[in-house]
């Protein structure tokens, strides 16, 4: 499946980040913690390139929780500070301020030394579309002063939001980039919703889903669809083990169209919403392991 989406705005947003980032003391990266690579845009390292950087993993509820452990650890061993957060129910979010303060401790003794003191930390967020970054940025500053959306690509244009005395924060609209090299980042993508739905079948898109949760968490797919999972034979080509695991579920839920067939893109796309809202269980589709092999 090929996913290309690269709106106009977003090569703005990049022209927006390069020429503000003398104004900021720290930039903030929000990723999903389900998929740390795949929500993470390559250009923002070479556009940051060495402002000081917290990476946070939102949706750590929706991830698995030894994921989350492995990919805090990956990103703290890169020198990058760390924060779990799930913006949507607040949790993380007052851990904020104090490790932006931590990362930036050293800068804040150099301003108070010059007697710049009570000077605001200015901090730009970044972050893919539909990572949460809005969502984010409203509980910490416990207001809405950001669009907020389950869709991508809300947010056009910058907005400063003034937490407190002491914070200042430079929303950026969500930025992908021209080209997914590697076909999975762009399924990735798109079973969080990244990207929007109307561009690929969700049929297939629901196969693809089904055949990495077979492999990786096989035993969630049992409780919440009643279908067993086999493992998958060396004869089955393509689609087919995820399309049928997709007809076992679809007849499960009694999803069916005339003459008894399973409705199937009815279960995809069931499915689909059920993996975004976390009704499925907690689950992190890649691993560090794998970036490291990659840059090796």
């Amino acid at each position: 499946m090929d996913i290309q989406w690269f709106p106009g705005h977003m090569k703005k947003t990049q022209r927006m980040i390069a020429e503000n980032l003398k104004y900021v003391d720290i930039v903030a990266e929000v990723i999903d913690a389900r998929i740390p690579v795949s929500s993470r845009n390559p250009d923002i390292d070479t556009l940051v390139g060495e402002k000081p950087r917290l990476i946070v993993l939102n949706r750590a509820d929706q991830a698995d929780p030894a994921g989350n452990r492995l990919w805090g650890d990956w990103f703290r061993s890169r020198g990058w500070s760390v924060l779990e957060t799930d913006a949507k129910e607040g949790k993380g979010i007052n851990q904020f301020s104090p490790v932006v303060k931590e990362v930036l401790k050293d800068k804040i003794q150099q301003w108070q030394a010059k007697g710049q003191v009570g000077r605001p930390i200015r901090a730009m967020i970044v972050g893919v579309p539909n990572v949460g970054k809005s969502t984010f940025i409203n509980k910490v500053a416990r207001r809405k002063s950001a669009k907020a959306s389950d869709k991508p690509g809300v947010t056009r244009g910058k907005q400063w939001v003034a937490v407190d005395a002491g914070l200042d924060l430079l929303d950026t609209p969500g930025i992908l980039w021209p080209k997914f090299e590697d076909p999975q980042t762009g399924l990735h993508l798109a079973f969080t919703g990244a990207v929007k739905d109307e561009i690929m079948d969700t049929e297939t898109l629901a196969c693809h889903l089904l055949e990495e949760l077979a492999a990786a968490y096989p035993a969630a797919l049992t409780e919440r669809y009643k279908i067993g999972v086999p493992e998958r034979s060396e004869e089955e080509e393509g689609l087919a083990y995820g399309y049928a695991l997709l007809e076992q579920a679809a007849r499960k839920r009694g999803f069916l169209i005339s003459g008894g067939e399973p409705d199937t893109e009815r279960m995809g796309k069931v499915l689909l919403d059920e993996f975004r809202a976390g009704k499925l269980g907690r689950f992190t589709l890649e691993k560090p392991q794998a970036v490291s092999e990659e840059t090796e």
